[in-house]
């Protein structure tokens, strides 16, 4: 008698998409050298930072002990970060016998950088130094930045050679799965079935590892965005493998379990590759660049060339003008053209196209005039005619916007109770041939809804990553839809296979997952367009659970004893403390659209999120929800590292120095935290959730005293302006 697939098959299924589910790394376990990979960026992003330093420090005649004390911190960091740097690039090169000459010869080039750079910062003798000659920053900058430059140097040529390992590894991954694949779909029986499988989830899950973290280091938003899309249609189908191959092996002479079996091959296959480009920066043949069919993106780069015409009247030809706006409005024909826009839209669009191309017709004669008139009236006509034009395309934008968004809501709304499926399941179980043709055209009809709306929606989404998500919800309906009607013909010639009805549950929980992040994907494009960006709800393709399989556990709220709720409570009260510290440095600031400002009113709203999760209230239900918000609050953090950086730039040499050193402070927690969050501690969520929010708050105190003090640096700068400014006025004055 065949073994029986089942246990083994899903097992190896939940392996691979317990991985992929894990959050927006998509690892529960990290390979040795992607921790060494990481590492090593983490180890470099505060030397950037304080070697700029050291090389821009101004000379002065009188330094202050605190600047003396500030420098030689510096140089004393540069070298311990050299020192951690060169360990990792060590153990690369170890397990990496063909890169490790080139490794090697680059960590001694940095070591010899680093401990350089420590000797010219030791400014402890600095008194004495005439007497004893001693060389430091001071009598030999240039020697600082020739280290600093060897550093440097040194430090990429390492990050590149082990970029190298990690695309290799995952290209040599890919080919195992592959390889797998192969023999997967040639399986003729049970048990063979069952060997394989198993390889095939163990398999997923190395190939899983080294793409959640290749997706975590991607420091492009769009390419992140692929990434996630196309490690969605793994983790999804690697369960509609499972039961479809399942089905086929069952009933081997039933051609729709076939065609459904196929379907699932080749949709993961296309998937691979797509890791695999993404991770080379290959494009494939035929590929086009998405932002060329964006309305939104044309309306934009319209508006900056008319806008231009204020400082060059020659920046551009006219003709290249009107052929842009005719584009532009030429992709709205998307809109009008589509059966379920309705006659009002539909009027309004074609009625502000119109007046768009009247608009630009009566700019254009301006623009002419204005060339060869140079004239007051002339130069307020050209300006009002741009403003003009510009209104008329925003009124138009926020037409299509309502167009797309109402579609999708009322087609959400309609479809929420998914009755088809209920009917195909119900028909497939009673056999009925008949009723399966009806409702497969039902479920045709809403695919093609669906696939339609998520066209119209690419135009509004607004930003790439959205319109990436937009591309992959439009594929998914569009084969999913296809599959579920070959699973329920299998169901119905097969009503009392469990197998048959299995493989069509699958298939139908894609459909409603990928109904349900619609719905989030909906939200995102309204703040958006609402400027509502700083609410973060992740990649919307990183995949979900399935809901009605036992071996993909779903996630209920968890339920920590009385002693661990008291403990992680206590935490949560004072974070909730200092998110509102956090806010009241935050309501200080005049300029609330600062940038510095906005990233920390995000990390704010996070951090008041997971603490009313430590009172068991909020948004985040379960201890899952919880890991990928504090993802994204480390992101933040990041993202708030670099803009206050960038506003150091402005500061004098004793305050940037000391703001850096705040900064440096910051990075390393939020890259800890990125850390705990995909470490896998099992069944220990408790202690995981304890060490996340023990960070956070150590994050948010730093924040508080980020805020306050880039507040006050702020107003020292204002401040020294206006009296720079006064006294040159006095001077003017007096002369």
């Amino acid at each position: 008698m065949a073994a029986s697939p089942g246990p083994a098959g899903v097992a190896g299924a939940a392996g691979a998409g317990a991985v992929y589910g894990s959050g927006p790394s998509g690892f529960a376990l990290d390979s040795g050298l992607e921790i060494k990979t990481r590492s090593v960026e983490q180890t470099l992003l505060p030397l950037v930072s304080q070697i700029t330093t050291l090389i821009n420090h101004k000379d002065k005649t009188k330094k202050s002990d605190k600047t003396l004390q500030a420098i030689q911190r510096v140089g004393q960091a540069v070298n311990l970060a050299v020192g951690r740097f060169v360990k990792v690039g060590e153990a690369i090169a170890n397990e990496n016998w063909d890169l490790k000459e080139e490794i090697n010869i680059a960590c001694i080039e940095a070591k010899q950088a680093g401990e350089t750079i420590a000797a010219l910062t030791d400014i402890t003798n600095l008194n004495h130094a005439e007497s004893d000659g001693q060389i430091t920053i001071f009598t030999d900058k240039t020697g600082v930045i020739k280290a600093a430059r060897l550093l440097l140097s040194s430090v990429t040529k390492v990050l590149l050679l082990a970029d190298r390992v990690v695309i290799k590894q995952i290209i040599t991954s890919r080919n195992k799965v592959l390889a797998t694949m192969e023999r997967l779909e040639k399986v003729t029986s049970f048990q063979e079935f069952v060997q394989i499988f198993s390889q095939f989830g163990n398999e997923m899950v190395e190939f899983a590892h080294l793409s959640g973290d290749r997706q975590n280091d991607l420091k492009d938003e769009k390419k992140k965005a692929k990434m996630a899309a196309a490690r969605a249609v793994l983790e999804k189908c690697t369960m509609m493998l499972l039961t479809a191959s399942k089905t086929c092996l069952r009933h081997p002479n039933c051609e729709s379990a076939h065609k459904n079996k196929e379907g699932v091959f080749v949709r993961m296959k296309v998937a691979l590759d797509k890791v695999i480009e993404i991770v080379t920066d290959c494009k494939s043949n035929g590929e086009t660049d998405i932002s060329s069919i964006n309305i939104f993106t044309g309306i934009k780069e319209f508006k900056i060339n008319i806008e231009a015409l204020r400082e060059n009247l020659y920046f551009q030809s006219k003709e290249n003008l009107s052929m842009t706006l005719e584009v532009i409005l030429e992709r709205t024909e998307d809109f009008t053209d589509s059966a379920y826009t309705s006659h009002e839209h539909r009027e309004r669009i074609l009625e502000l196209s119109t007046q768009a191309r009247m608009e630009l017709q009566q700019l254009v004669s301006v623009w002419i005039q204005a060339q060869s008139k140079k004239t007051k009236s002339i130069a307020e006509e050209l300006e009002l005619s741009i403003l003009k034009i510009s209104h008329s395309l925003n009124e138009l934008k926020k037409e299509l916007h309502s167009t797309a968004t109402q579609l999708a809501a009322d087609l959400l709304k309609y479809h929420a109770d998914h009755v088809v499926l209920k009917a195909l399941k119900l028909t497939g179980v009673e056999g009925n041939l008949e009723a399966l043709g009806v409702y497969a055209c039902k479920l045709s009809e809403q695919k093609e809804q669906l696939v339609e709306t998520c066209r119209l929606l690419r135009h509004v989404s607004g930003t790439e990553p959205l319109e990436i998500t937009c591309i992959h919800a439009e594929e998914t309906f569009q084969v999913t839809g296809q599959q579920i009607i070959s699973a329920a013909e299998t169901l119905t010639l097969h009503p009392s296979s469990k197998i048959a009805k299995e493989n069509l549950d699958v298939f139908c929980e894609a459909w409603e997952s990928q109904i349900s992040d619609m719905s989030t994907l909906l939200r995102e494009i309204n703040d958006v367009f609402e400027g509502r960006r700083g609410e973060k709800y992740g990649y919307l393709s990183l995949p979900k659970p399935m809901k009605n399989n036992a071996s993909l556990r779903s996630l209920k709220p968890d339920k920590p004893d009385p002693e661990e709720q008291a403990k992680i409570a206590k935490l949560g009260l004072k974070l909730g403390l200092l998110t509102s510290d956090a806010d009241c440095e935050i309501e200080k600031w005049e300029d609330q659209e600062n940038e510095i400002v906005q990233y920390g009113r995000n990390m704010s709203s996070m951090a008041y999120s997971l603490y009313l999760f430590t009172r068991g209230e909020g948004p985040l239900k379960t201890s899952q929800d919880l890991i990928r918000q504090l993802e994204v609050f480390a992101s933040e953090g990041l993202k708030l590292t670099s803009s206050v950086q960038a506003f150091s730039k402005q500061l004098k040499d004793d305050d940037k120095l000391m703001l850096l050193l705040e900064i440096n402070k910051l990075i390393p927690l939020c890259h800890q935290l990125q850390t705990i969050t995909k470490s896998s501690l099992q069944n220990k969520v408790f202690l995981k959730v304890d060490k996340c929010i023990t960070k956070t708050r150590s994050m948010m105190a730093l924040l508080v005293q980020l805020l306050s003090l880039c507040y006050k640096l702020l107003k020292k700068m204002e401040n020294n302006r206006w009296v720079s400014v006064t006294n040159k006025d006095t001077m003017d004055g007096k002369t």
